[in-house]
């Protein structure tokens, strides 16, 4: 049932039974989370569309690249041309929501989830009016988070039979099968979502972001340098693909799909689209979970959600879509073809998660036994600023890319971090 016509009587009912008046008519601009699976994308953009088209109102899809998202939506909240109804990580919906962005929907986050088994307990901590300026001001619809891919195929051979443990161990395996253009190591460093996995790396190495009370920034440390240590030493292997400083969201993605990397952290989307693209790179891919570092295991799980501006020229219909993208016939579908673990407890019996497919099965474990959104640091509007600033990717930058030494390039990172944190004080 994953066609939009088998979803036009459920898109008409659900509409229907909203605490909403739809005006027939009316327009309605979605602003929808790109990701790297063609018929997701395909999905979502037609369901939206036939939604609309069931109940008389006039769609605008734009799709936009996720990690693209934080710059296409600051620029839009200062001309005040926010769409109707927008998909967007945690991290973005923490910060506009402190500054008043968004409208409260908390009746349909309990709704929503009263009818289908309650949320998973760490979606609903994640995404809490505490975190979010009183109320709620986003709908969960997937979980994302970093998983390793590697090359089986190549390493296997090589002598590694099993995932690497460590950050240490990562970086040998990848030194093993390095022969330029295929690299070892496929990690963005440059100033997008994907490069913040760094910090997951350097929690996991003992360093952080901000102290205990989340107030008062902590990046310089002797954690923080072995950390850079690690990264240095692993950059001067030159296991690295060319240009990953300056990579766009997509760097990874394709340096994968193009053989050019031996190694890659992503969400998954990568092993759906090497399925039908390159069907003897998925047979060849492993899936596993982070590595740890000498301090720490660090596996992060990544709420994504649908919010309403308050700028909204259709803020009801926008209601009435966001349920209906909620409801079973159209998010399971989704799933099967997207790279999300479930928010819903009722949406484990979906196929997507019956076990056969690895990638979802990484992603359902990471959402039952990740860690939480920015742990061990405090998961405050200031974490998730320094997030959408880049700033430990751009230290990263000044070390392999600069040359500067580890304390000018965190004191730098210091310095940029204690100006975001002092702004929420």
């Amino acid at each position: 049932m994953a066609g939009a016509a088998a979803l036009a009587t459920g898109g008409l009912r659900s509409a229907l039974a909203a605490p909403a008046v739809l005006k027939q008519g009316s327009k309605l601009t979605f602003w929808g989370g790109l990701i790297f699976s063609e018929g997701a994308n395909k999905l979502l953009a037609d369901a939206v569309n036939k939604w609309g088209a069931d109940n008389g109102i006039q769609t605008e899809v734009v799709m936009i690249n996720q990690n693209e998202t934080v710059q296409k939506v600051s620029a839009a909240v200062q001309s005040n041309s926010m769409p109707d109804v927008l998909d967007l990580s945690l991290d973005l919906l923490l910060v506009l929501s402190q500054q008043g962005v968004f409208l409260p929907v908390d009746d349909l986050f309990d709704s929503v989830g009263k009818a289908q088994g309650g949320w998973f307990a760490a979606v609903d901590k994640a995404s809490s009016p505490s975190l979010l300026g009183g109320s709620r001001t986003g709908i969960p619809f997937g979980v994302s988070g970093n998983l390793l891919l590697r090359r089986k195929d190549l390493l296997e051979p090589a002598g590694f039979k099993t995932a690497p443990t460590t950050w240490q161990e990562l970086v040998a395996e990848a030194v093993a099968v390095n022969k330029p253009p295929l690299f070892g190591l496929g990690l963005a460093l440059s100033n997008v979502g994907d490069g913040n996995l760094q910090v997951s790396v350097l929690q996991s190495f003992g360093g952080r972001i901000a102290d205990d009370a989340g107030k008062k920034a902590a990046i310089k440390s002797d954690a923080t340098k072995a950390y850079l240590q690690w990264l240095k030493d692993a950059w001067d292997k030159k296991i690295f693909p060319p240009g990953n400083t300056t990579w766009d969201g997509a760097g990874d993605n394709q340096a994968y799909l193009a053989g050019q990397a031996a190694f890659i952290a992503n969400t998954g989307s990568v092993g759906i689209a090497a399925k039908s693209q390159d069907p003897e790179l998925y047979d060849g891919t492993a899936y596993s979970s982070l590595p740890a570092g000498p301090k720490q295991k660090i596996s992060p799980l990544q709420p994504q959600l649908r919010a309403i501006p308050k700028t909204s020229q259709n803020p009801d219909a926008a209601k009435a879509l966001i349920e209906y993208l909620s409801q079973p016939d159209f998010i399971s579908a989704y799933y099967e073809t997207a790279i999300y673990g479930p928010v819903l407890q009722a949406q484990t019996q979906f196929k997507a998660f019956d076990g056969s497919n690895p990638i979802h099965a990484g992603l359902l474990d990471l959402v039952k036994n990740g860690t939480a959104p920015g742990y061990p640091d405090v998961y405050n509007t200031a974490y998730a600023d320094t997030a959408n600033n880049f700033i430990i990717p751009k230290m990263a930058q000044r070390v392999v890319i600069d040359n500067w030494d580890f304390d000018r390039a965190m004191d730098e990172a210091q310095t940029q971090a204690q100006s975001i944190y002092d702004k929420y004080k």
